[in-house]
C-alpha cells in the first residue's frame, strides 16, 4: 500500500481511536451481472494475514466495529487496534483531545455536539485500551457507555419534545395575538363609528338648540312688540277716555 494512499484513507476519519492500517477488500465485478463476491485480502506490501480470531480481537471488533469506505472504486477496511496503551499513549490522547477541542472550538459549556463526539472518542479509546488489558472491565465499561448513550437520547427525546410544545404553544400564542389583534382593530372600527355617530348627533343638537333659540328670540321679540303696541294702545285709548270724560268749561 502506498503511504500517500493509506494517509489519505486514515485523514477520512479523525478520531481518538487508534485503528490499525487499513486493509484493502478487493471487489471483483462481473460487468454482466454486477457485484460478485468480495474478498478480504491485504495488499502485498503489508505482510501477512493477521490472527483474527484472537479473543481480545473479536471483543474489540464486537466493541468498536471496523470501518469500511469506498475510494477510487476500491473498498477500503480498518479494524480498531489491538496494541497495548502504554503511559505515554495517555498523555497523548489527553493532549489529541485538547488540542481537538480548540481546533473544533467546541463549546466549553452548555450543549455541544462537537464536545459531546470528541469525549465519546476519548471514551471509546479508553474502553480500547482497558479491554486490552482486561476485557472483563471493557465489556462493564460498554454497558457503561451504552447506558450513558440510552440516557442522552432519552434526554434529546425529552427535550426535542418539550421544544415540540413549547413552539405548539408558541404558535397558539401567536394564533391568539392574531385574534385579539383583529379583535382590537374591530373595536377601533366600532368605535370610530360610534364617535362619528356622537359627533354627529353633537351636531344635530347644537343645530336644534341653536334653531330653537333662535325660535325663542323671535317668539320673545314678537311677544314684545305685541306688549309694547298693546300698551301703547292702552295708553291711547285712555287719553281719549279722559279727554270725552272730561268737563268742559
Amino acid at each position: 500500500m502506498d503511504v500517500d494512499m493509506e494517509q489519505t484513507a486514515v485523514g477520512q476519519f479523525q478520531t481518538l481511536v487508534r485503528y490499525n492500517n487499513p486493509v484493502l477488500v478487493v471487489k471483483h465485478v462481473d460487468k454482466k451481472t454486477g457485484p460478485a463476491d468480495l474478498e478480504m485480502k491485504r495488499p502485498q506490501t503489508a505482510g501477512a494475514l493477521l490472527d483474527t480470531k484472537k479473543e481480545t480481537e473479536e471483543i474489540l471488533n464486537s466493541i468498536l466495529p471496523p470501518r469500511c469506505w469506498e475510494e477510487e472504486g476500491q473498498l477500503w477496511q480498518q479494524t480498531v487496534s489491538s496494541t497495548p496503551a502504554t503511559r505515554q499513549d495517555v498523555i497523548n490522547l489527553q493532549e489529541m483531545l485538547d488540542t481537538r477541542l480548540q481546533q473544533t472550538q467546541a463549546r466549553e459549556t452548555g450543549i455541544c455536539p462537537i464536545r459531546r463526539e470528541l469525549y465519546s472518542q476519548c471514551f471509546d479509546e479508553i474502553i480500547r485500551q482497558v479491554t486490552i488489558n482486561c476485557s472483563e472491565r471493557g465489556l462493564l465499561l460498554l454497558r457503561i457507555r451504552d447506558e450513558i448513550a440510552m440516557s442522552m437520547e432519552a434526554y434529546e427525546t425529552l427535550y426535542c419534545s418539550s421544544v415540540a410544545f413549547g413552539m405548539r404553544k408558541a404558535l397558539q400564542a401567536h394564533e391568539e395575538k392574531e385574534m385579539l389583534r383583529e379583535r382590537v382593530k374591530t373595536l377601533e372600527s366600532d368605535k370610530e363609528v360610534l364617535e362619528d355617530m356622537i359627533a354627529d348627533m353633537k351636531l344635530k343638537n347644537e343645530q336644534a338648540e341653536r334653531r330653537n333659540a333662535e325660535l325663542r328670540a323671535s317668539e320673545e321679540k314678537k311677544y314684545q312688540e305685541e306688549v309694547a303696541f298693546l300698551k301703547k294702545t292702552n295708553t291711547q285709548l285712555k287719553a281719549q277716555l279722559e279727554g270725552i270724560t272730561a268737563p268742559k268749561k
